[in-house]
C-alpha cells in the first residue's frame, strides 16, 4: 500500500491526516475525470486548494497519490466478492452480490471510473495485484460456484464468465452513468434507477442460474 510521505517520516497529527484526505479527495476528482496520464500535480493542488510545494510535502509524486487511491479502491471493491458465502443459499448469495456491486456503483462513481481508467490504460500500476490478490480471490469463488454446480444448486455455467458478467452489468451504471441518465430521462430519480436495475439484474441472473423447483403434489 502506498504510504504518504508524512506518515513515513513521523507520527501523523490529526491535521496532517485531514490534509492527506483533502489531497486524496482532490486527486480522486482529477484522476477519475482525466485519467492518470491526463492529470497533473498542479491540477490536483488547485482542486485541493493548496500550493504545489505544500501538496508535495504529503505526496512526493503523482504516482504516490494514484497508488494510494487505487489501493483504497481495491480494498473496498473486493469486499462484496469476499462476502460471497460458500455456505449460503446460491440464489441469495447471487442476489446479495449484485446488490452490493450496484450500491458501490451508485455510491462510489468516481472510484469506479478511476479503476476503469487504470484498466483501459493496461493496468500499469496494478497488474501485479490483478494477477495475484484479485486472481486468487476470483479462483476461490469460482470453486464455490463449481461446488454449487456439482450439487445441482446452480445450472452448469462457466463461473469465471458469470463473475465477469456481474462485474460488467453492475459497473455500467457507474462508468456510463451519463448515458444511462440520458436514455432514461432526467425525470428518473437516482434511487429508482438503481432499484430498477437491481431487480432486473437479480431476475436475469437468478432465472439463468437457479434450477426451477418442481411443484409438490
Amino acid at each position: 500500500m502506498a504510504i504518504p510521505r508524512a506518515a513515513r517520516t513521523q507520527r501523523r497529527t490529526r491535521i496532517q491526516e485531514e490534509k492527506e484526505e483533502v489531497i486524496l479527495e482532490a486527486a480522486l476528482d482529477v484522476f477519475s475525470l482525466r485519467g492518470f496520464r491526463g492529470s497533473t500535480i498542479d491540477q490536483i493542488a488547485e482542486v485541493a486548494g493548496m500550493s504545489k510545494p505544500n501538496l508535495l510535502y504529503y505526496f512526493r509524486t503523482k504516482e504516490g497519490m494514484h497508488r494510494a487511491l487505487i489501493d483504497r479502491v481495491l480494498e473496498n471493491w473486493l469486499e462484496p466478492l469476499k462476502a460471497f458465502d460458500p455456505e449460503g443459499d446460491p440464489e441469495e448469495e447471487v442476489r446479495s452480490y449484485i446488490r452490493r456491486k450496484l450500491e458501490m456503483a451508485r455510491d462510489f462513481p468516481r472510484e469506479s471510473r478511476l479503476f476503469a481508467n487504470e484498466i483501459l490504460q493496461g493496468a500499469p500500476h496494478i497488474e501485479d495485484m490483478l494477477k495475484g490478490q484479485l486472481k486468487d480471490l476470483v479462483d476461490e469463488k469460482v470453486e464455490v460456484i463449481r461446488c454449487w454446480i456439482r450439487a445441482g444448486k446452480v445450472r452448469d455455467c462457466d463461473p469465471h464468465h458469470l463473475i465477469f458478467s456481474i462485474w460488467s452489468t453492475t459497473q455500467h451504471y457507474a462508468d456510463f452513468d451519463v448515458q444511462v441518465r440520458a436514455v432514461l430521462g432526467e425525470g428518473e430519480r437516482s434511487d429508482t434507477r438503481f432499484e430498477d436495475a437491481a431487480r432486473y439484474l437479480e431476475g436475469l441472473f437468478v432465472r439463468g442460474l437457479i434450477p426451477q423447483k418442481l411443484p409438490v403434489g
